[in-house]
Protein backbone atom coordinates (compact mmCIF):
# COMPACT_ATOMS: atom_id res chain seq x y z
CA UNK A 1 0.00 0.00 0.00
CA UNK A 2 1.09 3.82 -0.48
CA UNK A 3 2.43 5.66 2.29
CA UNK A 4 4.55 8.50 3.38
CA UNK A 5 7.77 7.75 5.25
CA UNK A 6 10.61 9.41 7.23
CA UNK A 7 14.01 7.49 7.12
CA UNK A 8 16.11 10.63 8.34
CA UNK A 9 17.42 11.51 5.35
CA UNK A 10 14.18 12.48 3.16
CA UNK A 11 10.54 12.35 3.53
CA UNK A 12 9.11 9.79 0.27
CA UNK A 13 6.38 8.05 -1.06
CA UNK A 14 6.45 4.42 -0.89
CA UNK A 15 3.98 1.88 -2.54
CA UNK A 16 5.04 -1.41 -0.71
CA UNK A 17 4.55 -0.32 3.24
CA UNK A 18 2.31 -3.16 5.26
CA UNK A 19 0.38 -2.69 8.39
CA UNK A 20 -0.60 -5.41 10.67
CA UNK A 21 -4.11 -6.63 11.61
CA UNK A 22 -5.66 -4.98 14.20
CA UNK A 23 -5.37 -6.36 18.15
CA UNK A 24 -7.30 -6.20 20.79
CA UNK A 25 -8.42 -2.78 21.48
CA UNK A 26 -7.54 -1.56 18.32
CA UNK A 27 -8.94 -0.20 14.86
CA UNK A 28 -7.85 -1.21 11.52
CA UNK A 29 -8.54 2.14 9.35
CA UNK A 30 -8.95 2.73 5.05
CA UNK A 31 -7.44 6.45 5.47
CA UNK A 32 -9.62 8.40 2.81
CA UNK A 33 -7.98 12.41 3.19
CA UNK A 34 -5.27 13.34 5.83
CA UNK A 35 -4.48 17.11 6.49
CA UNK A 36 -1.22 18.20 6.31
CA UNK A 37 0.02 19.53 9.47
CA UNK A 38 3.17 21.56 10.70
CA UNK A 39 3.87 19.15 13.06
CA UNK A 40 4.81 16.70 10.24
CA UNK A 41 7.68 19.17 8.66
CA UNK A 42 8.71 19.56 12.01
CA UNK A 43 9.74 16.01 12.29
CA UNK A 44 11.05 15.88 9.25
CA UNK A 45 13.61 19.15 9.76
CA UNK A 46 14.33 18.18 13.49
CA UNK A 47 11.97 20.31 15.62
CA UNK A 48 10.05 17.30 16.83
CA UNK A 49 12.61 14.85 17.60
CA UNK A 50 11.14 10.96 16.85
CA UNK A 51 12.39 8.04 15.81
CA UNK A 52 13.00 6.85 12.90
CA UNK A 53 11.67 5.11 10.11
CA UNK A 54 8.34 6.49 10.43
CA UNK A 55 4.56 6.70 8.77
CA UNK A 56 4.18 10.48 8.58
CA UNK A 57 0.96 12.44 9.32
CA UNK A 58 -1.01 12.59 12.44
CA UNK A 59 -4.57 14.36 11.46
CA UNK A 60 -7.02 12.09 9.15
CA UNK A 61 -10.41 10.52 8.76
CA UNK A 62 -11.74 7.43 7.26
CA UNK A 63 -13.38 4.11 7.45
CA UNK A 64 -13.12 1.45 9.54
CA UNK A 65 -12.36 -1.88 8.35
CA UNK A 66 -11.62 -4.42 11.13
CA UNK A 67 -11.79 -4.02 14.66
CA UNK A 68 -9.86 -5.88 17.38
CA UNK A 69 -11.62 -7.81 20.41
CA UNK A 70 -13.39 -5.51 22.81
CA UNK A 71 -14.12 -2.58 20.16
CA UNK A 72 -17.91 -2.31 20.58
CA UNK A 73 -18.30 1.45 19.40
CA UNK A 74 -17.26 1.15 16.40
CA UNK A 75 -17.61 -1.16 13.23
CA UNK A 76 -16.38 -1.89 9.67
CA UNK A 77 -18.14 0.62 7.88
CA UNK A 78 -18.27 3.67 10.16
CA UNK A 79 -17.09 7.23 9.43
CA UNK A 80 -14.44 8.14 11.44
CA UNK A 81 -11.92 10.96 12.66
CA UNK A 82 -8.49 10.18 14.24
CA UNK A 83 -7.11 11.84 17.16
CA UNK A 84 -3.24 11.47 17.98
CA UNK A 85 -4.46 10.44 21.65
CA UNK A 86 -3.61 6.97 22.20
CA UNK A 87 -4.88 7.49 26.52
CA UNK A 88 -5.07 4.56 28.04
CA UNK A 89 -8.41 5.76 29.99
CA UNK A 90 -7.41 4.18 33.33
CA UNK A 91 -5.21 6.33 35.29
CA UNK A 92 -5.69 9.08 37.41
CA UNK A 93 -5.38 11.79 34.79
CA UNK A 94 -8.00 10.19 31.99
CA UNK A 95 -10.22 9.75 35.48
CA UNK A 96 -10.21 13.22 35.61
CA UNK A 97 -11.03 13.63 31.99
CA UNK A 98 -7.36 15.29 31.37
CA UNK A 99 -6.31 12.84 28.96
CA UNK A 100 -4.13 14.82 27.52
CA UNK A 101 -1.90 14.06 30.54
CA UNK A 102 -1.79 10.56 30.00
CA UNK A 103 1.26 9.49 30.52
CA UNK A 104 0.78 6.35 28.25
CA UNK A 105 -0.04 8.13 25.70
CA UNK A 106 2.81 10.13 25.56
CA UNK A 107 6.73 9.33 24.39
CA UNK A 108 5.61 5.24 23.71
CA UNK A 109 5.23 5.01 19.72
CA UNK A 110 4.10 1.53 18.66
CA UNK A 111 5.70 0.32 15.35
CA UNK A 112 2.55 -1.26 13.13
CA UNK A 113 3.80 -1.05 9.95
CA UNK A 114 6.81 -3.23 7.78
CA UNK A 115 8.54 -2.48 4.64
CA UNK A 116 10.21 -6.03 3.60
CA UNK A 117 12.11 -6.85 7.09
CA UNK A 118 12.27 -3.38 8.60
CA UNK A 119 9.52 -2.29 11.06
CA UNK A 120 8.45 1.44 11.17
CA UNK A 121 7.19 3.79 13.94
CA UNK A 122 3.95 5.17 13.89
CA UNK A 123 3.87 9.10 14.11
CA UNK A 124 1.80 10.74 17.05
CA UNK A 125 0.18 6.96 17.57
CA UNK A 126 -2.11 8.18 14.10
CA UNK A 127 0.33 7.87 10.54
CA UNK A 128 -2.55 8.80 8.76
CA UNK A 129 0.02 9.42 5.51
CA UNK A 130 -1.15 5.77 4.68
CA UNK A 131 -3.69 4.16 2.75
CA UNK A 132 -4.71 1.61 6.69
CA UNK A 133 -3.43 2.59 9.83
CA UNK A 134 -3.79 1.11 12.65
CA UNK A 135 -4.94 3.22 15.82
CA UNK A 136 -6.02 2.42 19.71
CA UNK A 137 -10.12 2.20 19.63
CA UNK A 138 -10.28 5.56 21.84
CA UNK A 139 -8.55 7.28 18.58
CA UNK A 140 -11.22 6.39 16.63
CA UNK A 141 -14.41 8.62 17.09
CA UNK A 142 -17.11 7.81 15.05
CA UNK A 143 -18.66 11.09 12.83
CA UNK A 144 -21.95 11.38 10.61
CA UNK A 145 -21.51 9.77 7.14
CA UNK A 146 -22.53 12.82 5.18
CA UNK A 147 -19.51 14.81 6.72
CA UNK A 148 -17.10 15.11 3.69
CA UNK A 149 -13.94 13.34 4.34
CA UNK A 150 -11.17 16.20 3.28
CA UNK A 151 -13.19 18.62 5.87
CA UNK A 152 -13.77 15.90 8.80
CA UNK A 153 -9.79 15.01 9.00
CA UNK A 154 -8.86 18.54 9.61
CA UNK A 155 -10.99 17.64 12.76
CA UNK A 156 -8.56 15.44 14.69
CA UNK A 157 -5.08 18.05 15.10
CA UNK A 158 -6.10 22.05 14.12
CA UNK A 159 -10.08 21.99 14.91
CA UNK A 160 -8.89 19.82 18.24
CA UNK A 161 -6.22 22.10 18.96
CA UNK A 162 -7.00 25.46 17.76
CA UNK A 163 -10.70 25.66 19.16
CA UNK A 164 -10.05 23.64 22.03
CA UNK A 165 -7.21 25.85 23.41
CA UNK A 166 -10.29 28.83 23.46
CA UNK A 167 -12.75 26.64 25.37
CA UNK A 168 -10.95 24.35 27.59
CA UNK A 169 -7.34 25.75 28.67
CA UNK A 170 -8.00 29.51 28.04
CA UNK A 171 -11.76 28.93 28.51
CA UNK A 172 -12.47 32.63 26.77
CA UNK A 173 -15.43 34.41 28.44
CA UNK A 174 -18.09 36.01 26.55
CA UNK A 175 -17.79 39.80 25.77
CA UNK A 176 -13.72 38.89 26.26
CA UNK A 177 -10.70 40.27 24.17
CA UNK A 178 -8.12 38.06 22.22
CA UNK A 179 -5.39 38.31 20.42
CA UNK A 180 -3.94 35.58 17.94
CA UNK A 181 -0.03 35.75 16.90
CA UNK A 182 -0.12 33.52 13.45
CA UNK A 183 -2.92 33.16 11.43
CA UNK A 184 -2.29 29.49 10.00
CA UNK A 185 -3.91 26.76 10.54
CA UNK A 186 -4.36 26.24 14.45
CA UNK A 187 -4.56 30.30 14.02
CA UNK A 188 -7.64 29.87 12.35
CA UNK A 189 -9.26 27.41 14.62
CA UNK A 190 -8.21 29.71 17.35
CA UNK A 191 -10.10 32.67 15.55
CA UNK A 192 -13.16 30.59 15.36
CA UNK A 193 -12.59 29.18 18.70
CA UNK A 194 -13.20 32.84 20.11
CA UNK A 195 -15.83 33.66 17.63
CA UNK A 196 -17.91 30.51 18.93
CA UNK A 197 -16.86 31.57 22.93
CA UNK A 198 -18.78 34.98 22.11
CA UNK A 199 -14.80 37.30 22.49
CA UNK A 200 -15.56 40.78 21.57
CA UNK A 201 -12.30 41.98 19.81
CA UNK A 202 -10.60 39.17 18.17
CA UNK A 203 -7.63 40.71 16.89
CA UNK A 204 -5.38 38.26 14.05
CA UNK A 205 -1.58 39.06 13.79
CA UNK A 206 0.46 38.13 11.17
CA UNK A 207 3.19 38.90 9.07
CA UNK A 208 1.46 38.07 5.68
CA UNK A 209 -1.24 40.36 4.90
CA UNK A 210 -2.70 38.39 2.24
CA UNK A 211 -4.10 36.38 5.23
CA UNK A 212 -6.58 39.15 6.48
CA UNK A 213 -9.56 38.00 4.88
CA UNK A 214 -9.46 34.33 5.52
CA UNK A 215 -8.48 35.54 9.48
CA UNK A 216 -11.86 37.97 9.24
CA UNK A 217 -13.70 34.88 7.46
CA UNK A 218 -13.08 32.68 10.78
CA UNK A 219 -14.11 35.10 13.16
CA UNK A 220 -11.36 38.12 13.48
CA UNK A 221 -12.85 41.55 14.20
CA UNK A 222 -9.35 43.37 13.18
CA UNK A 223 -6.45 42.48 11.42
CA UNK A 224 -2.54 43.83 12.43
CA UNK A 225 0.65 43.09 9.21
CA UNK A 226 2.92 42.21 11.29
CA UNK A 227 5.36 42.83 8.60
CA UNK A 228 4.14 46.48 8.21
CA UNK A 229 4.56 47.65 11.76
CA UNK A 230 7.73 48.37 13.46
CA UNK A 231 6.23 47.19 17.08
CA UNK A 232 3.48 45.61 16.39
CA UNK A 233 2.30 45.45 20.19
CA UNK A 234 1.67 48.94 20.26
CA UNK A 235 -0.10 48.54 16.70
CA UNK A 236 -2.06 46.00 18.53
CA UNK A 237 -2.46 48.41 21.26
CA UNK A 238 -3.68 50.91 19.33
CA UNK A 239 -6.94 48.33 19.02
CA UNK A 240 -6.79 47.33 22.64
CA UNK A 241 -5.06 49.90 24.83
CA UNK A 242 -5.23 48.05 28.26
CA UNK A 243 -4.36 45.08 26.25
CA UNK A 244 -6.17 41.83 25.89
CA UNK A 245 -7.69 39.44 27.88
CA UNK A 246 -5.99 36.33 26.28
CA UNK A 247 -3.44 36.05 23.90
CA UNK A 248 -2.18 33.17 21.47
CA UNK A 249 1.15 32.18 20.19
CA UNK A 250 0.38 30.04 17.30
CA UNK A 251 4.00 30.03 15.61
CA UNK A 252 6.62 28.79 17.65
CA UNK A 253 8.81 31.58 18.22
CA UNK A 254 10.74 32.70 21.79
CA UNK A 255 10.07 36.41 20.45
CA UNK A 256 6.41 36.04 19.47
CA UNK A 257 6.09 34.46 22.98
CA UNK A 258 7.48 37.37 24.41
CA UNK A 259 5.14 39.64 22.30
CA UNK A 260 2.10 37.94 23.41
CA UNK A 261 3.01 38.25 27.30
CA UNK A 262 3.54 41.65 26.52
CA UNK A 263 0.39 42.43 24.86
CA UNK A 264 -1.84 41.31 28.44
CA UNK A 265 -4.29 43.21 29.85
CA UNK A 266 -4.32 43.01 34.02
CA UNK A 267 -5.31 38.89 34.53
CA UNK A 268 -5.06 38.01 31.29
CA UNK A 269 -3.51 34.72 29.58
CA UNK A 270 -0.81 33.92 27.29
CA UNK A 271 -1.63 30.43 25.87
CA UNK A 272 1.82 28.49 23.85
CA UNK A 273 0.54 27.03 20.84
CA UNK A 274 3.08 27.19 18.49
CA UNK A 275 5.99 24.22 18.88
CA UNK A 276 9.50 25.93 18.82
CA UNK A 277 12.53 23.68 18.94
CA UNK A 278 12.77 21.52 21.90
CA UNK A 279 15.65 23.51 23.37
CA UNK A 280 14.34 27.01 23.11
CA UNK A 281 14.06 29.41 25.73
CA UNK A 282 11.84 32.31 26.15
CA UNK A 283 11.84 35.46 28.58
CA UNK A 284 9.55 37.99 30.18
CA UNK A 285 9.94 40.64 32.02
CA UNK A 286 8.76 39.28 36.31
CA UNK A 287 7.47 42.58 37.56
CA UNK A 288 4.50 42.17 34.51
CA UNK A 289 3.91 38.71 36.33
CA UNK A 290 2.43 40.36 39.44
CA UNK A 291 -0.65 41.50 37.69
CA UNK A 292 -2.15 38.28 38.00
CA UNK A 293 -1.21 37.37 34.99
CA UNK A 294 -0.44 33.72 33.44
CA UNK A 295 1.68 31.83 30.86
CA UNK A 296 -0.59 28.61 30.15
CA UNK A 297 1.12 25.54 27.98
CA UNK A 298 -1.73 23.88 26.16
CA UNK A 299 -1.36 20.27 24.72
CA UNK A 300 -3.56 19.40 21.92
CA UNK A 301 -6.46 21.95 23.01
CA UNK A 302 -6.71 20.32 26.21
CA UNK A 303 -8.78 18.30 24.45
CA UNK A 304 -11.63 15.54 25.22
CA UNK A 305 -11.25 13.77 22.05
CA UNK A 306 -14.11 11.41 21.99
CA UNK A 307 -16.48 14.57 23.35
CA UNK A 308 -15.10 17.25 21.32
CA UNK A 309 -14.80 15.64 18.17
CA UNK A 310 -18.44 14.82 17.99
CA UNK A 311 -19.32 18.17 18.96
CA UNK A 312 -17.42 19.89 16.76
CA UNK A 313 -18.59 17.74 14.05
CA UNK A 314 -22.29 19.00 14.90
CA UNK A 315 -20.79 22.75 15.03
CA UNK A 316 -20.39 22.19 11.60
CA UNK A 317 -22.93 20.26 9.92
CA UNK A 318 -25.05 23.36 12.18
CA UNK A 319 -23.15 26.23 10.56
CA UNK A 320 -21.17 27.66 13.37
CA UNK A 321 -17.93 25.94 12.77
CA UNK A 322 -15.87 26.22 9.63
CA UNK A 323 -13.95 23.40 8.18
CA UNK A 324 -14.50 23.07 4.30
CA UNK A 325 -12.82 26.56 4.38
CA UNK A 326 -9.60 25.55 5.72
CA UNK A 327 -9.12 23.47 3.10
CA UNK A 328 -6.99 25.41 0.82
CA UNK A 329 -5.90 22.30 -1.65
CA UNK A 330 -6.61 18.81 -2.37
CA UNK A 331 -3.61 16.77 -3.14
CA UNK A 332 -2.93 13.02 -4.72
CA UNK A 333 -0.64 11.32 -1.92
CA UNK A 334 2.13 11.27 -4.73
CA UNK A 335 2.39 15.29 -4.34
CA UNK A 336 3.39 15.37 -0.93
CA UNK A 337 6.75 17.45 -1.63
CA UNK A 338 4.42 19.78 -3.82
CA UNK A 339 1.66 20.06 -0.20
CA UNK A 340 4.97 20.75 1.59
CA UNK A 341 6.41 23.05 -0.54
CA UNK A 342 3.07 25.45 -0.85
CA UNK A 343 2.57 25.08 3.25
CA UNK A 344 6.12 26.48 3.39
CA UNK A 345 5.92 29.01 1.62
CA UNK A 346 3.10 30.11 3.50
CA UNK A 347 0.16 29.36 0.83
CA UNK A 348 -2.19 26.85 2.56
CA UNK A 349 -4.11 27.17 5.82
CA UNK A 350 -4.23 23.33 5.05
CA UNK A 351 -3.47 20.95 2.36
CA UNK A 352 -5.40 17.67 2.64
CA UNK A 353 -3.62 14.39 0.81
CA UNK A 354 -6.39 12.05 -0.73
CA UNK A 355 -6.04 8.62 -0.68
Amino acid sequence: MRGVIFDGEAPRVVTDLEVRAPGPGEVLVGIRAAGLCHSDVSVVDGTIPFPVPVVLGHEGAGVVEAVGEGVSHVVPGDHVALSTLANCGACAECDRGRPTMCRKAIGMPGRPFRRGDTRLYSFASNSAFAERTVVKAVQAVKIPADLPMASAALLGCGVLTGVGAVLNRARVGHGESVVVIGAGGIGLNVLQGARIAGASVIVAVDANPEKEAVARQFGATHFVDASASADTVAAVRDILPTGADHAFECVGSARLIRQAVDLLDRHGQAVLLGVPPADTEASFLVSSMYLDKAILGCRYGSSRPQRDIALYAELYRTGRLLLDELVTRRYPVEDFAKAVADAEEGRLARGVLLF
